[in-house]
Parts: structure tokens; sequence; C-alpha cells
């Protein structure tokens, strides 16, 4: 199946998701922060990005998105986040400002992020 990277620095969410995508037959690895997380991409060209927005600074997720789209990452991030309930602001995907190719909000059931990441990887 695919290769697929998340970028998150909570253990537990990273736990789960590499739980429910192994399930699926991916092969999955994680970095717990942007500058892990842009060195893993280099090394391991991931199929797919599962992609935190808050880290050790509230937008690294969005930096680093932007940083990839502006480097010529081409594989498809799913970015996935407690933001909105943060913030109590609606956030989601923008080309400009949150260049990514889909959004999910935290807590995001199995079911639901399964069918996100399938749909991506078929383009």
């Amino acid at each position: 199946m695919a290769k697929i990277l998340i970028v998150d620095d909570d253990p537990d969410v990273v736990a789960a998701t590499t739980l429910f995508l192994e399930k699926e037959g991916h092969e999955v690895a994680s970095a717990p922060n942007r500058a892990d997380g842009m060195a893993a991409i280099r090394k391991a060209k991931p199929d797919l990005l599962v992609l935190d927005v808050m880290m050790e600074q509230p937008d690294d997720g969005i930096a680093m998105a932007q940083d990839l789209k502006k480097e010529g990452f081409d594989r498809p991030i799913l970015m996935m986040t407690s933001i909105g309930r943060v913030t109590g602001m609606d956030f989601g995907k923008d080309e400009d400002v949150i260049p990514v190719d889909d959004f999910v909000e935290k807590p995001v059931k199995p079911a639901v992020l399964v069918e996100k990441v399938k749909a991506l990887l078929k383009g």
C-alpha cells in the first residue's frame, strides 16, 4: 500500500492514527515536530502526509505545508487538527494560506480517517 508520514506532537494521536492506517496495510512513519517532519519527508518520500497544525509553534503545520508547496511537494496533505475547537474559528484548506488537500478536525473517527486517506491516495 502507501507510505504515510504523520507529523504530530501528540503521541496518543500518532499511536492511534498509526494503528488505523497500518490496519489498512499502509507503511506508517511519524515525526513529532516540523523540523523532524521536513527531514523525514526528504528521507522517506511519503505518498501522503498527515499533518497537525499546532506543534512547537501554534502555526507549525500551516508553515510546513506552505514550505512544502513552495519546494514543489506534490503528494497529498491531510491536515488533521483541533485548531478549530481551540480557537473557536473555522479553518479549512486554502491554496494560499493553508495549501493542503483535505482538512479534518480532531478527534476524527477511524472510518472517516481511512476514507479520507483512500480518497487522497486515489488522487
